[in-house]
């Protein structure tokens, strides 16, 4: 098979897509453990828990939406779970599954967090861009997102 070689604007992309994959969690994680003591996978399942209906999610469910294994997913709901922020119990509908849920510390915590968080991510990321580039960015993400998760478990759904 002949290598397709990737030609100067390929490359630059690239470059630039993996400065920007590797220095964006850093930022995020800075400022959530700075201003509200989370990390970003900490925020992220805390967030992910607070758009679910009742708060409650299927902790296999929420390994799906945070893009864990269950086992890193059960590490950090134990650490939440010591702070009070989330509850586990067992599922109702399938007792061989354990349900996370949101408590309202945790929800606390996450609304508490979102402000910072919205003014890094408009700090760091959008307000660097026109309006343009914004729907560019959504239009290229979602693009390299159908190859990336071709079952759509993190991509979210279309919003109104």
């Amino acid at each position: 098979m002949d290598t397709r070689w990737l030609d100067d604007e390929e490359l630059d992309a690239w470059i630039r897509l993996i400065a920007v994959v590797e220095l964006l969690p850093g930022v995020l994680d800075t400022q959530l453990r700075r201003d509200s003591e989370l990390s970003h996978f900490e925020y992220l399942v805390l967030a992910m828990l607070s758009e679910a209906d009742d708060r409650v999610l299927r902790m296999t469910a929420l390994a799906a939406r945070t893009n864990a294994t269950l086992a890193r997913l059960s590490h950090v709901v134990s650490r939440l779970e010591a702070r009070g922020l989330v509850e586990r119990s067992p599922c109702p509908q399938d007792g061989r599954a354990t349900n996370a849920r949101l408590t309202d510390a945790g929800w606390d915590a996450v609304v508490g967090a979102a402000p910072g968080h919205v003014e890094t991510v408009r700090g760091v990321v959008l307000d660097a861009l026109t309006r343009r580039q914004v729907r560019e960015l959504g239009e290229i993400a979602g693009a390299i997102l159908t190859r990336l998760d071709p079952d759509g478990r993190m991509t979210p759904p279309p919003r109104d």
